[in-house]
């Protein structure tokens, strides 16, 4: 569904929900009006029933002897349209008669009487519809013998109460109108910047996402962000949720990249010593006396220990890509360090190499001794192969109560400025050229990734400052107890 039919789906509905909301309140109020003004009325009826039939009373006990008599209703001050009844002892109409205007009363006839006929004289107010007259109030009172009947019609009340609701029916239903004309635009106004959200989001959903298109994504205007309404708190949402995609695509492209170079340099770095390999093989196939025996053999067992060097860092980056636990000891850096130290100027005695312990407490972690010599190793072979011949080299150890610090750094020409970045890829060298001649110094690239991995895998983590004349690498890694700690706490977790 598109941002217009979505936008003018959602409208219907309000529209529709807010008419019969308003159908509702309107016919409530009308019903409750018309319940209101009749009660009313009828109140205002029965009172005057009521006094109508006292009055009655009064005037046929002034002749209590004559059952039949309606003289009373010569007098002035009965309504015009008024009944009266003399009842005997039984309820039956003894007479009964119509106050006229400018006439004499008008007796009732027997079908007229006979709708009179049963109501008890107690007061009580009864609706009646007397043929020829209309529908009628009445009401009976009894005082010593002396029983009268007395009614005023109700025709007018019904007129009125009629008028009344025809006349709120129809200022109901014109406010009904204006109000929904009114809620109309409010709504269609108030919709505009969902209309906008939604367009956002169809466009976004059009764009090739899967092709790995992930720059100029359209984003919702910041007018219909606004947090203070529900609409802008929807369009924000949205906006954040665009970020993340643009974000999450172009980390996913970056890593394709990554792979895809990964792939390359690997295939390189193998192919070269395996090209060696395969040539000195044939060359010794041959007998050829271009070559000795003994050196084709020193130089295809050379590429050999190369290549299985590469393909055991490969396999040892993809075990701790794969989140692989590694042995747990209680290592003591210091002792790492100095051990690795004294290696690096076994293979390296034209550098300067020194050792510098800063110790408030023992510098004793959680972990495996042989990767962290490792990760030590890597970076003093580092200092050795980049930096010239009487370069000093210092391998520094630090540890307080809440840290264990390794630092190496050299007074050699310094990592290039381009090549800071990207410094524990894989892969990365100060030489990008990939085919290296036989013999030629230089690793393979994999030394800092390696110190990455495995520093991340204790729990660690490494960094890099550089300029000429300074270069240090820093490895941060938890003491015992706080090591110790963190994994109690991410196993309870689990």
């Amino acid at each position: 569904m598109t941002a217009r039919p979505v936008a003018r789906s959602l409208r219907a509905r309000l529209l529709l929900c807010v008419g019969a909301t308003l159908v509702a309140v309107c016919a409530a109020m009308t019903f409750t009006t018309a319940v209101v003004q009749r009660a009313s009325l009828m109140g205002e009826l029965d009172g005057r029933v009521s006094n109508a039939a006292e009055r009655s009373l009064g005037g046929a006990a002034l002749r209590p002897d004559d059952k039949a008599n309606l003289s009373f209703l010569t007098e002035n001050g009965h309504p015009v349209g008024m009944i009266a009844a003399r009842l005997d002892d039984h309820g039956g109409v003894v007479s009964a008669a119509l106050v006229r205007q400018d006439a004499p009363p008008q007796n009732l006839t027997t079908g007229q009487r006979t709708a009179l006929k049963g109501i008890a004289p107690n007061g009580s107010r009864h609706t009646v519809t007397v043929p020829g007259l209309g529908t009628y109030r009445v009401a009976g009172l009894d005082s010593d013998g002396i029983r009268v009947l007395a009614g005023l019609p109700m025709d007018d009340v019904q007129h009125m109460i009629d008028g009344l609701v025809e006349t709120e029916a129809v200022v109901a239903t014109t406010a009904l109108a204006v109000a929904g004309i009114v809620c109309a635009v409010v709504v269609r106004r108030q919709l505009r910047p969902l209309g906008r959200v939604a367009a956002t989001a169809v466009e976004v959903s059009r764009s090739p996402l899967g092709r790995g298109e992930v720059t100029g994504l359209t984003r919702v205007p910041a007018r219909d962000t606004d947090p203070a309404s529900e609409v802008g708190q929807v369009g924000a949402a949205l906006n954040r949720m665009i970020d993340h995609v643009e974000s999450s695509l172009a980390e996913r492209r970056r890593g394709e990249e990554r792979m895809r170079r990964f792939l390359s340099d690997a295939s390189h770095e193998l192919r070269t010593p395996l090209a060696s390999i395969a040539g000195y093989a044939e060359l010794m196939n041959r007998g050829t006396d271009r070559i000795e025996p003994v050196l084709a053999w020193r130089r295809v067992s050379a590429e050999s220990a190369r290549m299985t060097g590469l393909v055991e860092d490969l396999l040892l980056l993809a075990r701790l890509d794969e989140g692989r636990p590694l042995p747990s000891a209680e290592v003591d850096l210091a002792a790492v360090v100095a051990e690795a130290l004294w290696d690096a100027r076994a293979a390296g005695s034209g550098h300067d190499w020194q050792l510098a312990l800063s110790l408030a407490t023992p510098a004793l972690v959680l972990g495996d001794e042989a990767r962290l010599h490792q990760v030590v190793a890597n970076l003093l072979a580092n200092a050795r192969m980049h930096t010239p011949a009487g370069t000093a080299v210092v391998a520094e150890v630090e540890a307080t109560a809440k840290r264990c610090v390794i630092r190496v750094r050299d007074d050699g020409p310094g990592i290039p400025a381009e090549l800071l970045p990207r410094i524990f890829e894989r892969f990365t060298r100060a030489d990008t050229s990939r085919a290296r001649a036989p013999g030629a110094v230089g690793g393979s690239g994999l030394g800092l990734a390696i110190v990455e991995s495995i520093v991340s895998a204790h729990g660690g983590r490494s960094h890099v400052e550089s300029a000429p004349g300074r270069t240090e690498f820093t490895i941060e890694l938890p003491p015992a107890g706080v090591a110790s700690v963190e994994r109690t706490v991410a196993v309870a977790s689990r």
